[in-house]
């Protein structure tokens, strides 16, 4: 089963679903704060953080660990916030698996198929020479010169464990599944819905979620409400957490949830 942290108690439980190269402890700050009244536990994905590597990354394989965890710590079944290509393993679970989800929220994502790529990143950390380096300013420093941006070498330099010289990502497997990860498993989903409450939750600066990204969650999620959060891009719980917080609150505590 997956690894994952927990926080708190009450419910409906809340599980929190991390991106790609990301992990529970990326969201450590937000789940202690949400869990405030209520469970929330924050999973580590397939091939990332501590739980199992696998072979495959596809989305219903994504979707049964969920719902794994969920029936095992989550009983009576659990509102779900994904964000990224955890917002797409979310999506997938409500859809195959509707009866364990109380709530969706969508984090900067939408079930279609995208055409860039992240394999740029995995080439970056696996040419990094991890024998050289001893501290994390030593991996910053290294990273630097084909990953420009500051924040985007702090998430990635998260999964990067020094001491043991070993990155906390199944980098092949990730790299392989890479046009999986950025598609949508239109087959498997074709002409299901998931009727229950989802708030889709985009950054006013990104272009994740465009018309064409609505149109298609309010095909397979008709109930969905959208709203945008100002000022922020793709990370939008990383570049304006307090406002997400309260954005992912007001929606839960506005639900009937029985």
């Amino acid at each position: 089963m997956l690894n994952f942290d927990t926080y708190g108690a009450g419910d409906p439980a809340l599980m929190i679903v991390h991106g790609l190269y990301g992990s529970a402890r990326n969201w450590g700050v937000i789940s202690r704060r949400l869990s405030d009244s209520r469970r929330v536990i924050a999973v580590d994905q397939r091939n990332h953080g501590d739980s199992p590597w696998f072979e495959a990354h596809g989305y219903l394989d994504m979707a049964q660990d969920l719902a794994e965890v969920i029936e095992a710590e989550m009983p009576d079944g659990a509102i779900v916030l994904g964000h990224s290509m955890g917002g797409k393993a979310a999506m997938t679970l409500a859809l195959t698996r509707p009866e364990l989800i109380k709530g969706l929220v969508v984090a900067d994502i939408a079930p279609v198929t995208y055409a860039h790529s992240q394999i740029q990143y995995v080439d970056a950390m696996r040419g990094l020479d991890l024998s050289s380096i001893e501290t994390r300013g030593d991996a910053n420093r290294a990273l630097s010169d084909v990953v420009p941006e500051e924040g985007v070498r702090a998430f990635l330099l998260q999964s990067l464990d020094v001491k043991e010289k070993r990155w906390r990502l199944n980098l092949d497997v990730l790299g392989a599944e890479m046009k999986g990860i950025t598609g949508w498993p239109h087959s498997d989903v074709e002409g299901r819905s998931y009727i229950g409450p989802v708030l889709s939750l985009a950054g006013a600066n990104s272009d994740y979620v465009t018309t064409e990204g609505r149109e298609a969650t309010k095909e397979y999620f008709p109930a969905a409400k959208f709203f945008k959060i100002p000022g922020a891009g793709h990370w939008l719980h990383a570049e304006k957490p307090r406002e997400f917080e309260a954005a992912v609150r007001t929606w839960i505590d506005a639900q009937a949830f029985s």
